[in-house]
């Protein structure tokens, strides 16, 4: 599993797991694109792009599309799309381990580091068994929201097709992939009561985290769970709150989407789904092209804060926003350490959520300013789509489709930078490099 290239000078390097974790995610988005493009995965005929782009979109499972993925894919097609979402969203690494393990290869110190870096954890211990409660999680939760989804799709499309729908669709969600066989995504649903909590379900699991699911499972209990389940519980519950009730309040008259709904309730079950569905998920049972400006800026916003660490979720993570938050209060009490449920932050903490904001900001900025140059459109719409595609959402306001190859190209990195994570490949670029000599402290004035 060592990763090495000689160099001229006949020196032999070894690939950080950073640069190898990257460089298998990049594989299977190949070998994806060639499966897809084959005359046996698709039956339009898509040319390689179309298939690259669909492939990186499944990988990263993000859910953005240039084509309708439910009549340009036959059934293999979508099975390896299914495939694609499972392996990018749980992480390669684990499929890794669950085959070394069924062939009882023991799992060597070069496999430990690769997995550590995939499921983003700072030590290697218990990562077999994170692996087996991932699995376990997945599996069980796709089973249950699949038998669920049957009671709406069977009866309308019969029991082959209506089964097909609803494993595809309880894969996609619990990644938080947001692809759907339906050209309209989930719009005919829009008031389903099943669809409206089923699928949502799915992706608030996946996107909590499966550190968080593991530590609730064990403990069962507020006061025993660790201070990353308590952030993640609590910040997920106020972002949620929080997008359903602005949501509400922004589109509520808004004939374009809320307003021609009628009944009270459909407006409410509207509001709630496209309130978590930013969070990374890519579902949808409105047309985000007809809302409000302030909407979609405040979607925006939730689609880059994303999910949770070591889940299915993508963007800069709940954790990050309330770190950030929690240095800003510190900064203005001055305070030199940060405080939560009773327990203590060290500056690690704040130096990590600062250069992953930093760096997601500045991959955002300019994957805006690059598909603005090479697309004339709409800013409103490319900023959508642009921050949509880092944070591995798949919301869209119509953009993506209409985007030249300089365009698609730009979503396709964002999504993969988006996925790969913007912190391991800040590590991965960054130097490593020890200083000899300590300086002098000098003096800069901010503000």
């Amino acid at each position: 599993m060592k990763a090495i290239y000689r160099n001229p000078g006949q020196k032999w390097w070894r690939l950080p797991p950073p640069a190898v974790l990257v460089l298998i995610y990049f594989t299977l988005i190949v070998v994806g694109a060639l499966v897809l493009w084959s005359p046996l995965a698709n039956k339009a005929g898509i040319t390689l792009a179309d298939a690259l782009f669909t492939s990186t979109s499944a990988v990263t499972v993000t859910g953005l599309s240039v084509v309708d993925v439910g009549s340009t894919f036959n059934f293999f097609g979508q099975l390896v799309i299914v495939v694609l979402i499972q392996m990018g969203g749980l992480g390669l690494m684990t499929f890794a381990v669950l085959l070394l393990s069924a062939l009882g290869i023991p799992l060597g110190m070069p496999q430990r580091i690769i997995l550590r870096e995939d499921l983003n954890q700072s030590s290697f211990y218990n990562l077999t068994s994170l692996v087996q409660a991932i699995l376990k999680i997945a599996f069980i939760a796709e089973a249950v929201g699949a038998l669920f989804l049957c009671f709406v799709f069977v009866p309308e499309m019969g029991w082959s097709r209506g089964i097909w729908q609803a494993i595809f669709h309880s894969v996609s969600a619990f990644n938080n992939a947001g692809f759907s066989l339906f050209p309209d995504n989930l719009t005919n649903w829009v008031g389903d009561p099943i669809v409206n909590l089923v699928i949502p379900a799915l992706f608030i699991l996946g996107g909590l985290g499966f550190i968080v699911l593991a530590d609730v499972w064990e403990k069962r209990s507020w006061h025993g769970l660790s201070l990353h389940s308590k952030l993640m519980l609590a910040g997920t519950v106020v972002l949620i709150l929080f997008g359903w009730m602005m949501f509400a309040v922004l589109e509520w008259h808004n004939p374009s989407t809320l307003g021609h709904l009628g009944t009270t309730p459909s407006k409410i079950w509207a509001s709630w789904f496209q309130a978590v569905s930013p969070r990374t998920a890519g579902f949808n049972t409105i047309d985000y092209a007809d809302v409000h400006e302030s909407t979609a800026l405040m979607t925006m916003t939730l689609m880059l804060v994303g999910g949770g660490s070591t889940s299915t979720a993508g963007g800069i993570k709940v954790t990050t926003l309330i770190v950030l938050i929690l240095a800003t209060i510190a900064f203005f009490r001055r305070s030199t350490s940060l405080h939560a449920f009773g327990r203590s932050m060290g500056s690690d903490e704040v130096f990590k959520v600062m250069a992953l904001t930093t760096i997601s900001i500045l991959l955002v900025l300019t994957g805006i300013f690059v598909t603005s140059i090479s697309h004339d459109g709409e800013f409103l719409d490319l900023a959508f789509e642009v921050t949509s595609a880092f944070g591995t959402v798949g919301l869209s306001r119509g953009a993506t489709a209409d985007l030249d190859l300089t365009g698609r190209s730009v979503i396709m990195l964002m999504m993969f930078l988006g996925r790969v994570g913007p912190l391991t490949i800040g590590f991965f670029l960054a130097t490593q490099s020890v200083p000899r000599v300590r300086y002098p402290d000098g003096k800069i004035y901010l503000g």
